[in-house]
């Protein structure tokens, strides 16, 4: 089957300018991105795509035991720039795609030059000396919840996670982005997301790196984001005035520009 029609591949923007990726998190798809890319198109040859089991992919190419591990979903974001053929591509990936997007980078530094990690957590449990956000008990819950009553569980946490509740409808669509996704496939991406631990992988990023953190995010709090800052050397940290964990919807003007100035600043 070919990686295009897999993938649910889709390419706008500049044919002439340099190439963003942008990849989506958990419980989404590219769809999430439709708010950003026309600002980013203007300059930018844009790519976008479904990680296989989301959107629009082939459902039939899912498999659990690839997709167990971050580096399943890396294969996916290696493979999508080897089909477009892509050179010192940008890949801009959320949540927990900002690590997905540092295991493909190791992998092919050839085709992925640069790095944004937007609301970036390299681990989601506390532990001495580092905050995630959670303890392990409350990550247990949560995927015992998820897994008990998906529907349920959904409904009450992607308004939560946005974070605006004065502006219902971004909860409303996150939600509505997660019931879409299969049950039994949201049940091994979210382990496999919630359980991941990639701090020692930041150390080893020598590409260019814009990481993108909000005001408040209940997912990836201010110490995650400075973390994240501080692995990676010489990394560029920039406050968004938002909230939440999804600032491509909440605040998509200021996402966009930060991601634009970071791009420019490349050069060609």
């Amino acid at each position: 089957m070919g990686i295009h029609r897999r993938n649910n591949i889709r390419v706008t923007g500049r044919t002439s300018g340099r190439t963003v990726v942008l990849v989506h998190g958990f419980g989404c798809d590219q769809n999430m991105w439709r708010l950003v890319e026309p600002a980013l198109a203007q300059d930018f040859r844009v790519v976008l795509f479904d990680y296989v089991g989301a959107g629009r992919s082939d459902l039939s190419a899912w498999q659990e035991e690839r997709y167990s591990s971050l580096d399943g979903y890396a294969r996916d974001v290696v493979e999508v720039c080897e089909e477009l053929d892509l050179r010192d591509a940008v890949v801009v990936g959320h949540s927990v795609s900002a690590m997905t997007a540092v295991l493909a980078r190791a992998a092919a530094p050839d085709r992925i030059g640069s790095l944004v990690m937007v609301c970036p957590s390299p681990c989601y449990i506390d532990e001495d000396g580092y905050r995630g956000g959670f303890s392990a008990e409350d990550i247990e819950e949560l995927l015992e919840s998820l897994e008990s009553n998906y529907l349920g569980w959904s409904a009450a946490m992607a308004p939560v996670i946005m974070g605006n509740p004065d502006r219902p409808e971004l909860g409303e669509e996150l939600t509505n982005s997660f019931c879409a996704t299969d049950p039994d496939i949201a049940r091994v991406f979210a382990r496999t997301t919630f359980l991941s631990d990639s701090r020692k992988d930041l150390a080893g990023v020598t590409a260019p790196t814009l990481i993108l953190e909000c005001e408040q995010d209940v997912i990836a709090p201010p110490e995650v984001g400075a973390y994240v800052h501080a692995a990676i050397p010489g990394s560029e940290l920039v406050t968004l005035n938002a909230t939440g964990h999804c600032p491509q919807l909440s605040a998509p003007e200021a996402t966009a520009a930060a991601i634009r100035a970071f791009v420019s600043a490349l050069g060609r």
